[in-house]
C-alpha cells in the first residue's frame, strides 16, 4: 500500500506539470504564431472541453480497466501531447497536442482524486495535491530558463521527457494496482453493501440535490481562480506591473509554489481540523492574498501570490476528500466526476470570459475580479456546508 501510495504521489506530479506551462509561454508563443494574446480563451476552451469530457465518463472507464491501467495510458497521452507541442509549428499542432494532453488529464484527475478519497485518510488528499503543486511550481522554473531565448518550445519538450518517464514508473508499477484492486472486499464493506440496497442514480437526483449542484459551484468558482491565475497570471504581470517574460514566469512559481506549501500545511492540519474548515480557512486566505497582490508595489506582488496559492491549497482536495461523507460511498465515483467536470466547465467559461475583458480594456482590473470570485465562493461553500450538514453528522 505504501508503494502505491508513492507511485500515486509521483503520478500528481505529472497531472500538475503541464497545467502552468501554458500561461508562463503563451506572451511569446501568440507573437511567434501571429494572433492576438485574447486567443489564449480559445486554446483554453479546448483543453476545458477535452479534460472536463473525460471527467464524465472516467467513472465507467475506471470501474471497467481499473484506475491503474486508465492512469498509465493517461499519463502516455500526456506527455505525446506535450511532445507534439514542443515541435509545435502553428497553432493547429498546438491545440492538437492539448487536446491530447487535456484527454490524458481529466482521467488521471477523476481517477486518482475518487481512489484516493476512498482508501486514505484526509492528509494523503492534502498531500496528493501537494505533489501536483511540485509539478506546477517546478515547470514555469523549467520554462524560464529557455524564455531568455525565446525558446518556448524547448520548456515544452523538457517536460515532456519528464513525463514519458513518469509514464514508465507507472506501467512498471501495474502489479501493484491488480494487486489492491483485486483483493478481497474487508467484511465491514461486505456487511455494509449486503445492508444498503442497490440505488440507481437519475438525472433528476442529480439535479434536484441542491447540495450536490452549490458543491460543483464552489469548486467551480475555485478552478474560476485558479484558471485565471494560471493563464493569466504571466500576462498581468508583464502588462500592468512591466515585467519580463522570464522574470514574470519566476514570479508565477510564488503563487503555485504557495499551492504546494499550502497543501503540505493543510495535509499535517488535517489529522485535527475536518475538510470543511480547511475549506473555510483557505479561502479567507486567498482574499487576503488578493488584497495585497493588488497593491502596486513588485514585492507586494510576490507575497499576495504566495498567499494566494496558499489559501488555494487545501480547497481542491479537500472538496473531493469530502464528496464520499457529503453525497455518499455508493456515488461517489460519479460524484467526483462530476464535480470535477462541472468545475471545469465553470471554471474556463469564466476564464474566457475574463480573458477577453482584460485584453480588451486593462489587466489592471485581474486582483478586484479575482476579490470578487473569492467572496462569492466563501458564501456558496457556506450554502453547500449548510445542506449536507445531516449528511455529515
Amino acid at each position: 500500500m505504501a508503494i502505491l501510495l508513492i507511485v500515486i504521489y509521483i503520478t500528481f506530479i505529472s497531472l500538475g506539470l503541464p497545467d502552468s506551462l501554458f500561461g508562463v509561454a503563451w506572451p511569446l508563443a501568440h507573437v511567434e504564431f501571429g494572433l492576438p494574446e485574447s486567443f489564449a480563451s480559445i486554446y483554453s476552451v479546448i483543453t476545458a472541453l477535452c479534460g472536463g469530457s473525460v471527467s464524465f465518463f472516467a467513472g465507467p472507464l475506471i470501474k471497467k480497466f481499473g484506475t491503474g491501467i486508465v492512469t498509465a495510458v493517461s499519463v502516455v497521452l500526456t506527455a505525446v501531447g506535450l511532445l507534439t507541442i514542443g515541435f509545435a509549428p502553428n497553432i493547429y499542432v498546438m491545440m492538437l497536442g492539448s487536446i491530447i494532453s487535456g484527454l490524458g488529464a481529466g482521467a488521471i484527475d477523476t481517477g486518482l482524486n475518487n481512489f484516493v478519497s476512498l482508501n486514505y485518510k484526509a492528509i494523503h488528499m492534502n498531500w496528493l495535491h501537494c505533489f501536483w503543486g511540485v509539478g506546477v511550481t517546478v515547470s514555469p522554473l523549467i520554462m524560464s530558463i529557455f524564455l531568455g531565448d525565446g525558446n518556448w518550445h524547448a520548456g515544452y519538450r523538457t517536460v515532456s521527457y519528464i513525463q514519458f518517464g513518469i509514464s514508465a514508473i507507472v506501467f512498471l508499477s501495474l502489479f501493484v494496482w491488480r494487486k489492491y484492486e483485486n483483493r478481497e472486499p474487508k467484511k465491514e464493506d461486505i456487511e455494509q453493501n449486503e445492508q444498503a440496497p442497490e440505488i440507481k442514480l437519475t438525472i433528476k437526483d442529480i439535479f434536484s440535490n441542491k447540495g450536490l449542484l452549490l458543491g460543483i459551484l464552489t469548486l467551480g468558482l475555485y478552478c474560476s481562480v485558479e484558471f485565471n491565475m494560471g493563464t493569466w497570471g504571466a500576462s498581468y504581470l508583464i502588462n500592468a506591473r512591466g515585467l519580463s517574460p522570464e522574470i514574470a514566469a519566476r514570479y508565477v512559481s510564488f503563487y503555485f509554489g504557495g499551492i504546494m506549501l499550502g497543501r503540505f500545511i493543510s495535509g499535517i492540519i488535517s489529522l485535527k481540523v475536518n475538510d470543511v474548515n480547511l475549506i473555510r480557512g483557505g479561502v479567507i486566505v486567498m482574499f487576503v492574498g488578493f488584497v495585497i497582490f493588488a497593491i502596486p508595489v513588485n514585492a507586494c506582488a510576490m507575497i499576495g501570490l504566495l498567499l494566494i496559492g496558499t489559501g488555494c491549497g487545501p480547497i481542491f482536495p479537500s472538496t473531493l476528500h469530502a464528496i464520499p461523507t457529503r453525497f455518499g460511498k455508493e456515488f461517489s465515483t460519479h460524484f467526483t466526476g462530476y464535480h470535477m467536470g462541472g468545475a471545469y466547465a465553470i471554471g474556463f467559461s469564466v476564464q474566457v470570459a475574463f480573458g477577453y475583458i482584460a485584453t480588451a480594456t486593462t489587466f489592471k482590473i485581474m486582483p478586484y475580479v479575482m476579490m470578487a470570485l473569492t467572496g462569492i465562493m466563501l458564501v456558496v461553500s457556506e450554502l453547500v456546508n449548510k445542506f449536507t450538514a445531516k449528511k455529515r453528522a
